[in-house]
């Protein structure tokens, strides 16, 4: 089974997240960026659901961070500012995947298909 790091400070988003994810993934995570980026330094990660604003590191540094030494580590953007600047930022910081909150189920698993090769 997949392993994916979700990167999200909010307990709600989280508690969602869980919802899509359980039957297909398996998962962890991190409450905001600097710990986002231990994790995947410390772990073997398929994937990288990253909450753009978080607490102590925001999620584009920590994209930064995490591509810097893991290069093929697909990362996707959570986000609930959906703006093209929002997308273009992401892409900027090393996101190959935007999904905006609330995450919709089919879109989100459409995506980390795609991006995982299942």
């Amino acid at each position: 089974m997949k392993k994916i790091l979700v990167a999200e400070d909010n307990d709600s988003n989280y508690v969602l997240m869980t919802y899509l994810l359980k039957k297909d993934f398996e998962f962890e995570r991190a409450k905001n960026g600097q710990i986002a980026v231990e994790m995947v330094d410390a772990n073997a990660y398929d994937l990288v659901l990253m909450d753009i604003k978080m607490p102590v590191m925001d999620g584009l540094q920590a994209t930064r961070q995490i591509k810097e030494k893991h290069p093929e580590l697909p990362v996707v953007a959570l986000t609930a500012n959906a703006f093209d600047s929002d997308r273009t930022a992401a892409e900027q910081a090393g996101c190959c995947g935007f999904l905006s909150k609330p995450v919709n189920r089919d879109e989100c698993m459409a995506l980390l298909k795609k991006l995982l090769g299942d």
